[in-house]
Formats: structure tokens, sequence, C-alpha cells
């Protein structure tokens, strides 16, 4: 979608409200040399909007780092809002490339070497593109700006690839564990990671013992698989699907099945012609998936063919080839996602949904009104749709709608704002939307009700940072991890350049921050899930201890952190070294998977890892 030019807003959409120069966001981080993986960084956005009313849709104006903006004009929505803060001139950028890692010591391009996901500025916020391509649609979306440091880019780019493997060449016997400790079903008797192999699942001797010095109270490795070959110039990883037996993975040209208590292959692994380039991020209910894969090898290539998986027994179902659509509509990128029975497809300018099941297509989600192309989706309980209208021309903005899944008609409609564009969805129910203006430098974020009118916007004064993957010809309303909701309130990170963060819990009735807990250890702590009334959240290693699981009660007046799981000094270094990752808490177990491969054949490096008592 093209940037709308920043004139004041249509319908009490008021134009961004100045704010302090200090808090504008800086410039996209440099573009990494060639030979490091191509997964560009996030930057980070700015935060904290004054503590004014909030009348319209505009967020109020965050005060980010620097103290409270002046006060102006209103934001978009006829209110003071967190649109409206712009970068510091002259401020180093916050993303991967421009600021010190989490322990204060610059790693590769200024960032700590593989520690996950680089700073980002705005969720989604551009940067060196992948390779491989075609030229940018003008139709399509622009990339989203990042959040903080993962916002808008939730990959974990570090320059280089820190592909490496933790842990001693040699065997060792495992420590025992405290008594009474519980052991998942499938486990291995004496405690060693089971059956790593190679990341095909066919197991071999164990070249690393993760579990030998564990200590009294940390979790065990309950297996771990090395990454497949991959090319040079690495290659996409993309999806981690968990059900009630396995814990299944995309990996370049193949998806895994793994048995979650011992690692053994469930299935055989599937192989594709060529490279996996888009995934549902979400199965269906019955636990099947949609993977699409590209039509050749050229730098043409389009990812138009579309394969449906069944998780439980490693079937392939149907497959059809995506068509081009009318002019300008490509496919040379393209998002997936699921709600109920339904899979969406959203090419350049437009979706098309099939029937998950058998394949059958049920629409087309095409132009409509003011020359508006839908072109970005979000699924889940929700399925929500993101269009650009009138590009080029005075009218130019955002409409975002909720689909009826099986017939495509729209529930409702809100327009967005003239000059603002919607970057992400941080969550579909209820619809949490984040979104930036035409230049990046300001950011929204705004809670709907369920007919599209404005319910709250974030007004807080932290600087934000959820994990966001990088949007280069689509938007990917989906890409962020690090940020969780439930039904009343929106869990997203602050950032920190090093030492401990904070989760701040949001009220998403008035915006307003309800409490913060503070990280455990010297390292972030990101949302992962909310279930059972508890926030669950993943504390990132140090250099000389292994991550955290924990748990945080989201109601009553205390807010601290209780430890699940603590992984082993032995896979600290792993889990820093993935240059971007997935990771879920599942039936009492953690897993971490990989979602960019190095192909770097000299380093052992780690497809996926499962953690447990």
């Amino acid at each position: 979608m093209t940037q709308p030019p920043n004139q004041p807003p249509h319908g009490g959409f008021g134009a961004p409200e100045p704010q302090d120069p200090r808090q504008a966001t800086p410039p996209p981080p440099a573009q990494p040399p060639q030979g490091a993986p191509q997964t560009p960084p996030p930057p980070a956005p700015p935060s904290g909007p004054p503590p004014q009313p909030q009348p319209g849709y505009g967020y109020p104006q965050q005060s980010g780092p620097y103290g409270p903006p002046p006060q102006g004009q209103p934001g978009p929505y006829a209110q003071p809002g967190p649109y409206g803060a712009p970068a510091a001139p002259g401020t180093p950028a916050p993303g991967p490339y421009g600021q010190p890692g989490p322990y204060g010591q610059p790693g590769p391009y200024g960032q700590q070497p593989g520690y996950g996901y680089p700073q980002a500025q705005f969720p989604g916020a551009p940067g060196t593109p992948p390779p491989g391509g075609g030229s940018r649609n003008p139709f399509k979306g622009k990339p989203a700006v990042v959040i903080g440091a993962a916002v808008a880019a939730l990959l974990v780019v570090g320059g280089t690839v820190w592909a490496v493997s933790g842990g001693d060449g040699g065997k060792k016997k495992p420590v025992a564990q405290k008594s009474g400790d519980s052991k998942p079903s499938g486990s291995s008797a004496s405690g060693d990671p089971v059956d790593p192999g190679d990341g095909s699942g066919d197991g071999g001797e164990d070249p690393e013992d993760l579990n030998a010095g564990r200590k009294d109270g940390e979790a065990k490795v309950l297996w771990y698989k090395e990454a497949p070959d991959a090319p040079g110039s690495g290659a996409d990883a993309p999806g981690m699907w968990i059900t009630g037996k396995a814990a299944v993975k995309a990996a370049y040209k193949q998806v895994f099945a793994y048995n979650v208590g011992d690692g053994k292959p469930t299935w055989t692994p599937i192989d594709f012609p060529q490279k996996i380039c888009a995934v549902t991020p979400q199965k269906s209910a019955d636990d099947k998936v949609v993977v699409a894969y590209e039509s050749g090898t050229s730098d043409r290539a389009k990812c138009n063919r579309l394969q449906q998986i069944d998780l439980s027994t490693g079937k392939k179902g149907w497959s059809t080839q995506l068509s081009e659509g009318q002019l300008f509509d490509s496919t040379i990128t393209i998002e997936l996602t699921v709600s109920g029975k339904t899979l969406m497809v959203g090419r350049s300018q437009s979706g098309v949904a099939y029937d998950i099941d058998t394949g059958r297509k049920l629409y087309d989600k095409q132009r409509y009104g003011e020359a508006c192309f839908p072109s970005a989706f979000a699924g889940g309980t929700r399925l929500i749709s993101v269009a650009s209208c009138g590009a080029g021309g005075s009218n130019e903005h955002d409409e975002v709608q909720e689909l009826d899944p099986a017939t495509g008609k729209a529930k409702w409609t809100k327009k967005i704002p003239k000059g603002w564009s919607v970057q992400r969805t941080f969550s579909v129910d209820p619809v949490v939307l984040y979104s930036t203006d035409e230049n990046k430098k300001h950011y929204n974020i705004s809670t709907l009700n369920n007919d599209g009118s404005v319910r709250s916007q974030v007004d807080s004064k932290a600087t934000f940072d959820p994990k966001c993957g990088w949007a280069i010809l689509e938007r990917d309303l989906q890409g962020c991890q690090g940020v969780a909701s439930d039904a009343t309130t929106l869990y997203l990170p602050t950032q920190v350049t090093t030492g401990a963060n904070e989760i701040v819990a949001v009220d998403l009735a008035t915006g307003k921050e309800k409490w913060r807990v503070k990280s455990p250890q010297d390292t972030s702590m990101l949302p992962v899930k909310v279930e059972n009334g508890r926030l669950v959240a993943y504390v990132e290693p140090s250099y000389d201890a292994g991550g955290q699981v924990v748990s945080v009660p989201t109601a009553g007046s205390s807010h601290t952190t209780t430890r699940l799981l603590q992984n082993p000094q032995s896979t600290a270094e792993i889990e820093n070294g993935f240059f971007s990752r997935d990771v879920d808490w599942v039936a009492g177990r953690f897993y971490i998977s990989s979602t960019r491969l190095s192909g770097n054949d000299k380093a052992r490096e780690k497809l996926m890892l499962a953690f447990g008592k």
C-alpha cells in the first residue's frame, strides 16, 4: 500500500500530534553485508502518549524515553495520540545494526551476537529484503514499521548468522534431578537428549549431551534436532505447530514431525520440489495446515503452489496452483491464514478463500469501493482484512474489515485516517491494530469494538518492543511474537538496551496501564500466551544461564513471576544463537525453533529443541 500524504485526517482523524523531536524514530538500519542471512531486522517505535483524553480513533501521543512531548494538535483520530512521536534527529537507530546488545556489548553490526531478535524501531520497519523477489507492486502494502526492538521486526537479525551449537563435544553423564520431578511421557530414561538426528528425524549417535552438568532444578533437554542442509545463502524455516502428539516444523524444502515426548519421528518427512515460501501460522481445529512453495528456482519464481497437510498423519491432502489474479495482482509473495474451516490466501491486490478440508474454492475477495484492494489478512477466531484504497489519489487511505469466513461478506468496515497505514494485528479477538504514519515516524495501537468503532488507544509512556517479522512486499499482519492478549488486556514488552525489561499490561477498555512486572533475569522477558488466568512468558538467556519460562497471574493485586522451567546453561548459546526463532509453551513443555537457517555447513546448526521437567 502506498503511504498517504501528511494531510489533516478526515472524519475526526486529526493530524499527528507534534512531539519532542528527540522522539522521532531513527532511520532504518543499514544493509548487512552479503553473506549475512537476508532476514531484515525490525526497528523500535516510540511510545507513551500524554495523559489526555482520547476522543477518537487517534492514539494518544506517547512520550517515549525522552520525556513527554509538547502539547499540540490531535492525533489521527482527532485526539492526541501516540501516533505523533517523531524520532530524534541524529539519534542512532535502535535497530539491530545501531544499538548495543542486551549485555551492553555490540555484536556484529552493533548488536549482541546471536541474541535473537534485533532491536526494532517500529513493528514492521523496513530493512534489507530477503533474497529473491521481484519488484514491489505499487498497490501492495508497504513494509510495516517496527515497534521497539521487535514490534515490527520480530526477526532475529544479527548481521552474520550465529549458528552455534552449545555444550561439549564429548558425552558426560547427566546430573540427576531432584526427587519427585515429573518426567514427560516419552522422555529417555537417562535424561539424555533423545534422537538428535540431523533434522530429518532419522536418528544417529548423540554428538552433544546438552544435559551434561545439569543442575538441580534445571529443566531437561527432552530432545533436539539438527537443521537440514540449506543453501549457503541461508533458507527460511517458517512455522511450528504443536499437536497432542507431534511437534511439526517446516524448514527449507521439507516438513518434519517429532514426537513431543522423545523426539522420534511421528511420520516420514514431507519433501517439496522447491523451497517453502509461506505457511499458515495457525492450524485448523482438526490439525490441518497449508504450506506454499515456489514454482521454480529463478528470481522470477512465484509463491503459488499450495499443499494441505494433515499434522496428525503426515499425509498430503489437496493441492492447487494459485492463479495470478488480474493485472498487477501478483503471487511473488503471499500470505496464508486460517479462520475456522476457511483458508485465506492474500495476493498483492486481492484474496482468495478455500475450504481447508477439501480445497474447494469458496470466494474471491477483490477490489471494492473507492479502488480498495484487500491484500492482507489475519485469521484465528475472526477473519480480518486490510485494504489499500485510492492509491495515488487525494483520498488514499486504508480500510479494515471483519469478514464472514464462510462467505467473505464484510461484517463492518473501518476507514483509517488519511496518512496512516495498518501494519500489524496484535490480536484479532478483540481486534488490536498497530499503525504507522506515512514516514514511519509515529505509531498508534488501537483496540476496536465488535462493530469496528474505536474502543481505546494505548496510552503509555513505555517504549514497547515486541518481536515482529520482516515485511517487505506485504504487511504480514500476523508476523509478531512477544505480544499476547486476552479479552480485557494487552501484554507488551518494554525496550531496553541492557538488563531486565518489563511486561506492561494495558487495559483494552481504556488504553491505560494496569500493571507492570520486571524480568526475573538480567535479560528481556517476552509474552508468549495467556492461559488459565496467567500470562506465560519467555525470559531470554544470558551468557551464563539458559532461558526461563515464567508465569504471571493476570488478575488480583499481586503480579510477580513464578518460574515454570529453567533451561540448562548448556543451551544458552544455542538459544542466543538463533538468527530468528519461534517459541511455544504447550502441556508443560517449552519448544524453541529456528525460523531462519544459515546454511553454514561447518556449524552444527540446531533446528528445534524441546524442554521439560
